[in-house]
């Protein structure tokens, strides 16, 4: 699917201002049919070729089929192909591009529904990850704009402890020899790969580690080898050292209550009024499921289901075809729901 550019010219956002900015999306399907929007996650990119895909929820026959409904797909900022510190250019290029919050990136995504999409409602948002964050800041932001909402292994606020695990691999790229505060000349190899195997462990549970999933069925010889060529290749091929960071930064100050509730996350959550189904994994290290317990106390029309998976975080993002039947399961049943 061809990716299209919308130009938002002089864009404000969290840091500060940028001048010309993009917002990269795909569509998929005929616009007269119900909308969903369907944004990326950390990794993630439309052209699939980074470390996630857009299409293993996509496509005829799955849950988000473009026989029934039309889809945009949105790339955040700084994933590379929407505005980002790897394509903007001086003076807000490499270490120089503003912080970008979450409100940013549905202002911008709003606008290339209403004003290029003709869109008037989204029947439903749909996200994994760093997508499902972006799937409960929808409904707040635009309770009338929104009438569905699905949250795959994510949170409507980052928590102290998901903060905590990215500073570990923000730490080991910004301490690297090679980085230079930002202001590298060719990639920053040292600093990549740590950053990739710092980050490994926190997407699978330890019994997927202790089964030795990570062999693929012998695909790797080994640990380390998955490590290097999962892992270190999965962000080398691709992904811009500054990039992950300003995206990391974006998923690190996520939190619905601070749009206008002043950090009362109930008030946020209670004022939602669109319909929700939420799905963390039962092993998710990021985005475990006791936080979605305790977000189900003051969301009024959602439901939880928990992803059944020794997959971790990953169980959401297609990965595993036992883990992505039950993704795709569940998500037509509430999609087909009056």
């Amino acid at each position: 699917m061809a990716i299209q550019f919308y130009h938002h010219g002089r864009f404000r956002v969290a840091g500060g201002v940028i001048p010309d900015a993009v917002t990269a999306y795909c569509t998929y399907g005929d616009p007269k049919n119900p909308c969903i929007v369907f944004p990326t996650c950390y990794g993630g990119k439309l052209d699939n070729n980074g470390l996630l895909g857009q299409e293993y929820l996509v496509g005829e026959g799955k849950a988000l089929d473009p026989r029934q409904y039309y889809i945009v797909t949105f790339a955040l900022f700084s994933n590379g192909e929407s505005s980002s510190p790897s394509n903007t250019p001086a003076p807000y290029n490499g270490p120089c591009f503003p912080a970008v919050s979450y409100e940013d990136n549905i202002r911008a995504q709003c606008t290339v529904l209403a004003q290029k999409l003709g869109i008037q409602r989204i029947f439903c948002v749909v996200g994994f990850s760093m997508g499902a964050q972006q799937a409960y800041y929808w409904p707040v932001m635009y309770p009338d704009f929104v009438e569905r909402f699905i949250v795959i292994c994510g949170s409507a606020r980052t928590s102290p402890h998901n903060k905590a695990f990215l500073e570990g691999p923000k730490a080991a790229l910004t301490a690297s020899k090679d980085f230079d505060d930002g202001h590298y000349k060719v990639t920053p190899q040292h600093g990549i790969r740590a950053f990739g195997r710092a980050y490994s462990a926190w997407a699978y549970s330890q019994e997927w580690f202790r089964k030795k999933l990570y062999l693929y069925d012998g695909t790797y010889s080994d640990l380390n080898a998955f490590l290097r060529e999962d892992w270190e290749a999965g962000f080398l091929n691709g992904w811009d050292a500054n990039d992950l960071l300003t995206l990391l930064n974006t998923w690190q100050v996520g939190d619905v209550s601070t749009i206008r509730d002043n950090g009362d996350l109930g008030k946020s959550l209670s004022a939602i009024k669109s319909k929700g189904l939420i799905m963390p994994c039962k092993t998710d290290l990021y985005f475990p499921p006791e936080d979605s317990e305790n977000e189900m106390r003051y969301l009024k029309s959602a439901r939880l289901v928990v992803i059944p998976s020794i997959w971790g975080h990953m169980a959401g993002g297609g990965v595993d075809a036992k883990d992505n039947e039950f993704l795709h399961a569940e998500i037509k049943k509430f999609l087909e729901e009056p």
